[in-house]
């Protein structure tokens, strides 16, 4: 039999060996970031094209690489982090498998160019799959530029798998953010497409996390710090009344590498437990010091998932470290058993001074005199005589309806059902509100029961595409325009919303960190102004939305259609709930909101007439 096992070549093995390292642009982002860190760069430009498609380029002015060194970076295996085995058990570096350049360059186009400190020139190398294109010499600074070009270009099924580059872009921000946060002490530049994101100064963490959340996080802050033998914490949690239902700002760094653990996050939420509600979840910026053997960061791929020798301990210190932040910045409310608030002075009496209260004496009052009327103690006291009590009601007629107007609420009137029934009938009434959720209304075959609240989603939904698509948006001008202040990247995303909001209705102008909002959709309250860009803020960010089965019009139209509709305990009289319905069956799809929900169910008569059986 003829042997059938041979060794893969080196461009397969590279293309293979990418598909666990290389998932995404933003995987990209992530090695180059961290190979900028290791080099000790103290500021990193990172400039990114078409979501990452098309150009990553990372620059730093760390020590650089030397000519050998430079050529083998790109080899599999090749590293400057490890020497033996037992290393692995000490790393205080970002990459260290030797594997990152290698895969990257299987299937991109790299340009290198890199100098050290005390060389004359530097070192440029070309690389297209695999193959090394030319070396040769430059001029350039300080430090290394690598520039990834045409991403998946020789894996054409791999880069169709790609999201749209605002899906990819948003990747790459998270993956910027988690470097950035545990590095405030390196100056970070972002740029997308030309524009700049993100320009942060050498700065301490809370400063760092308040240039990339907006300034509004200052507030929300709270400092944790707790250092023993086995666990060192530093960072902030957030304050319990701005914990939201969806995941936003939790972030773990282990060593000075962001990991992700769901073990300690449900710490964070016990130490929270009786200050938000059960579906909360806080927000947190959290530095975990442990010792490098204490913790095996080699068990996956993308090394974000980590092993802790001993989980239990560290879950107890920090369980009670953020109870202790929490108490001693008094965000937890405080019990005064000893307090009693009748000892209050009143506030609007705090200010007087006290008044020496007037006796009067009537110096005639004898208690063992009587006086004239018979009666002792008080005098000039006049007993009123019940005499004659029984003619106060001589003049009643029995048959006035003097007391018609009298009401009980015990009363009921026999014939008030039937009389509303027929009520009912004459003016056409065919629709009730059941527990303000829901309404009913009869059919031929039997009931017809209605979500309120989803029935609107859709009715606004359609009104809304059908606006952004024929741009007939009317709007309604403020007489005071209104300023939201939101973070640069928040501000990108709203950039690439502003036509289908102008469609909508919606008139803005664009700050550097701040939105001034002079128009509104007319079916639209000023009040909801921050609400309604908030949620539409959300659903571009969370995870829920990165896939592309709703256009950016619809996806945006959902969004406001779902924070404008009625919502449920909401009272509709009468004719409110016929217009619903009517709305409801003029709309292309009545049948599902548009998250795909069921809006009505019907019931036959024939369900009615089995339940009384």
């Amino acid at each position: 039999m003829a042997d059938i096992i041979k060794l893969l070549p080196d461009h397969v093995a590279n293309q293979i060996a990418a598909g666990e390292v290389v998932q995404r642009p933003a995987s990209v982002v992530k090695e180059l970031l961290e190979n900028a860190i290791d080099a000790g760069a103290s500021s990193i430009k990172l400039i990114i094209k078409d979501g990452g498609k098309t150009l990553v380029h990372v620059v730093d002015n760390g020590s650089g690489m030397s000519e050998t060194d430079a050529r083998l970076s790109f080899e599999r295996h090749a590293t400057s982090k490890i020497t033996t085995a037992e290393d692995l058990f000490n790393l205080n570096t970002k990459g260290f498998r030797g594997e990152a350049l290698a895969s990257i360059a299987a299937i991109a186009h790299v340009d290198l160019q890199s100098k050290t400190e005390n060389a004359e020139v530097g070192t440029q190398i070309k690389i297209e799959g695999s193959k090394v294109l030319s070396q040769e010499i430059t001029v350039t600074p300080k430090g290394t530029s690598i520039a990834v070009k045409n991403l998946f270009f020789n894996i054409p099924a791999r880069r169709n798998f790609l999201k749209s580059n605002q899906v990819e872009l948003r990747h790459i921000t998270d993956e910027f953010q988690r470097v950035a946060l545990v590095h405030p002490n390196v100056a970070f530049q972002f740029y997308n497409n030309g524009a700049e994101l993100f320009n942060l100064p050498s700065e301490n963490l809370r400063q760092r996390i308040v240039h990339i959340f907006g300034s509004k996080m200052n507030e929300r802050l709270v400092p944790v710090e707790e250092n023993t033998e086995v666990l060192k914490v530093k960072g902030f949690i957030c304050k319990p009344e701005f914990a939201k239902k969806s995941r936003g700002v939790q972030f773990f760094f282990a060593n000075g590498r962001f990991i992700k653990s769901p073990y300690l996050h449900h710490a964070v939420l016990s130490a929270f437990e009786g200050l938000i509600k059960n579906d909360a979840i806080p927000g947190y910026f959290l530095n975990l010091q442990v010792d490098p053997s204490a913790i095996d960061i080699n068990i996956h791929p993308t090394k974000t998932e980590v092993k802790f020798d001993d989980e239990n301990t560290l879950y107890a210190i920090l369980r009670s470290t953020i109870k202790h932040s929490l108490g001693q910045f008094n965000v937890v409310p405080a019990l005064d058993f000893n307090y009693d608030q009748n000892l209050d002075t009143p506030y609007h009496f705090q200010q007087k001074g006290a008044v020496r209260p007037s006796i009067s004496v009537d110096s005639s009052f004898n208690p063992f005199v009587e006086n004239k009327s018979g009666a002792s103690g008080v005098t000039g006291f006049q007993k009123a005589s019940a005499k004659g009590w029984e003619k106060l009601f001589e003049d009643i007629d029995e048959d006035t309806n003097s007391f018609s107007s009298v009401q009980f609420e015990t009363e009921m009137e026999p014939s008030g059902f039937f009389d509303e029934q027929e009520t009912i009938a004459e003016t056409s009434q065919t629709t009730f509100q059941l527990k303000r959720k829901y309404i009913v209304t009869s059919l031929k075959s039997g009931m017809l029961v209605i979500d309120q609240n989803r029935a609107h989603q859709r009715i606004l939904f359609e009104k809304f595409v059908q606006n952004t698509a024929e741009k007939e948006g009317v709007s309604q001008q403020l007489l005071f325009p209104m300023v939201l202040k939101f973070a640069k990247n928040e501000i990108t995303i709203f950039k690439t919303l502003y036509n289908d909001l102008m469609a909508l209705g919606f008139v803005f102008d664009f700050g550097d960190q701040e939105i001034t909002v002079s128009g509104i959709p007319n079916m639209m309250a000023e009040s909801s102004i921050g609400s309604v860009l908030k949620d539409l803020l959300q659903n571009y960010t969370e995870e829920g939305y990165t896939t592309e089965t709703l256009s950016r019009a619809a996806l945006t139209a959902q969004t406001l259609a779902r924070t404008l509709s009625i919502k449920s305990g909401q009272v509709l009289n009468s004719a409110s709930q016929l217009a619903l319905v009517n709305d409801l069956f003029g709309c292309k799809e009545p049948k599902l909101t548009p998250s795909n929900k069921i809006i009505y169910i019907t019931l036959d008569a024939t369900e009615i007439e089995n339940k009384f059986k």
